[in-house]
């Protein structure tokens, strides 16, 4: 069973209450970086090096042109035990040929999260504009995780 946005809610700071969905918690865009490369073996990984996307000075927002990019969330989320996670992107993205991607988050995870952000088109996007929506369910799980992405964006 899905939880309601207000439950959601309770598993991340900070929120404003126009982030709160019946289903749901909208998260914001927090920064911005263009990924350099990177490689994922049998029994190790290495995040490749990013370079911040300042925003536009006069616009205000990162002004993205057709790419791949990181986009990290504005909010610290833990998922609680007995649930798992679920990033899904706000329609207006789609709506402006850009998708967010994400991976399911698992019970006991704590961090501000990331997601690529895969624009078709140019698109501005303002700091701390809503991006994506998070979903928790109820979920048997066996331990929590304790992966290397643990507190990460958190300093």
């Amino acid at each position: 069973m899905f939880r309601s946005g207000s439950f959601v809610a309770e598993h991340a700071t900070p929120v404003a209450p126009e982030q709160v969905q019946p289903n749901g918690l909208d998260l914001t865009a927090e920064a911005i970086l263009e990924p350099t490369g990177g490689r994922i073996g049998r029994d190790d990984k290495r995040i490749g090096e990013r370079d911040p996307v300042e925003p536009d000075a006069d616009a205000e927002a990162w002004a993205l042109s057709p790419g791949g990019y990181v986009l990290q969330y504005g909010e610290r989320l833990q998922i609680p035990e007995g649930h798992i996670g679920f990033v899904y992107p706000r329609s207006s993205l789609m709506r402006n040929a850009a998708m967010l991607h994400t991976a399911v988050w698992d019970a006991g995870y704590e961090g501000r999260g990331e997601g690529l952000l895969a624009v078709h088109a140019g698109i501005e996007i303002e700091p701390g504009a809503r991006v994506a929506q998070l979903v928790l369910a109820e979920a048997n799980h066996d331990g929590t995780y304790d992966g290397s992405y643990q507190g990460e964006n958190l300093e």
